[in-house]
């Protein structure tokens, strides 16, 4: 294809990788490169991927259409500005930044060169949350549980910017109203991050928002409960199914009866739909599900969340 989008991945980590190969197999992307400050994993990937390995982004090609940013989060700001400046669009990878301000730069920089800012809040493009949005109108109480086991892997940041910020970038999706209020509780138990919390949102129309995450629990839990005036839904993102509860009228009793349904979601693989959706996005010049301003909302409320724990904890 002549008018193939050169991309290439910045941080080629253990997700930066899954990048790399899936634009690598794309018929209309061509892999420029992969920059990783380990010349050894830089190498590696790009072996993989049939691309150049390069440790700074300095030395890639100079047309350069879009890039993925899979680095740590306090270093988005500096690795994404100078591709913002150029007009470059980004893919940066959740949360958009490690705070408030440079989150907010990040957004300046887009929006005044006009490039597409994507934020990888990589559930928006689970096939299960898609098929719940869908069915989900008035939701007056949500749930959420995000749990697993210790991996080791992200323990850089605690499970708020790691975990939590997945569900809160849901619910904010599904709520009608802004929020009003944020109460949190958690601790650390293996890192010197917070590693299980609890988060209750509170939002101006009276809606209300419970969240868990925890990356320290026995077994993996993900599940988000609706419960509205027209019934009540629970998604099982492992099992990619949908319980729904509704009230049904029967005839001859006093009140309805309770009718429920399961639906199976056809699977997808979240990560090719997210990089499909930003190549999109570039190619038409759309704006993306998840830009820049609603990364920044998730992050906000994730900073209440944060500082809510710190204030329970206390000093020491």
């Amino acid at each position: 294809m002549a008018n193939k989008l050169h991309v290439a991945v910045i941080g080629v980590g253990y997700l930066g990788r899954f990048h790399a190969l899936i634009y690598s197999r794309m018929p209309d992307v061509a892999l420029v490169g992969v920059v990783d400050p380990n010349a050894e994993r830089a190498r590696s990937v790009a072996a993989e991927a049939g691309c150049t390995a390069f440790t700074r982004a300095e030395a890639l090609p100079g047309r350069l259409d879009a890039v993925s940013i899979v680095t740590p989060t306090g270093s988005h700001l500096e690795v994404a500005a100078p591709f913002l400046r150029r007009g470059i669009h980004v893919l940066l990878e959740k949360p958009i930044a490690a705070t408030r301000e440079e989150g907010e730069e990040i957004v300046r920089l887009a929006e005044g060169s006009g490039a597409i800012l994507q934020i990888g809040h990589l559930e928006r493009f689970n096939a299960g949350v898609m098929a719940l949005a869908q069915r989900i109108s008035s939701p007056r109480y949500l749930e959420a549980q995000r749990m697993g086991e210790f991996t080791g892997r992200a323990t850089d940041v605690d499970v708020v910017a790691d975990l939590m910020i997945h569900d809160i970038d849901i619910i904010l999706s599904l709520m009608n109203a802004p929020i009003r209020r944020v109460a949190a509780i958690g601790t650390p138990v293996l890192t010197e991050h917070i590693d299980i919390a609890n988060a209750r949102l509170e939002f101006a129309d009276g809606a209300v928002a419970n969240v868990v995450a925890s990356r320290v629990s026995d077994k993996k839990i993900r599940h988000i409960r609706a419960f509205q005036p027209s019934g009540y839904l629970s998604l099982d993102f492992v099992a990619q199914t949908i319980e729904i509860a509704y009230p049904e009228e029967t005839r001859g009793a006093e009140r309805p009866g309770i009718a429920r349904e399961r639906i199976a979601v056809e699977s997808v693989k979240p990560l090719d739909r997210e990089l499909e959706a930003f190549v999109h996005c570039v190619r038409t010049s759309r704006p993306p599900l998840v830009d820049g301003r609603v990364g920044l909302a998730a992050l906000n409320v994730a900073l209440e969340v944060q500082s809510g724990i710190r204030a329970g904890i206390g000093p020491g």
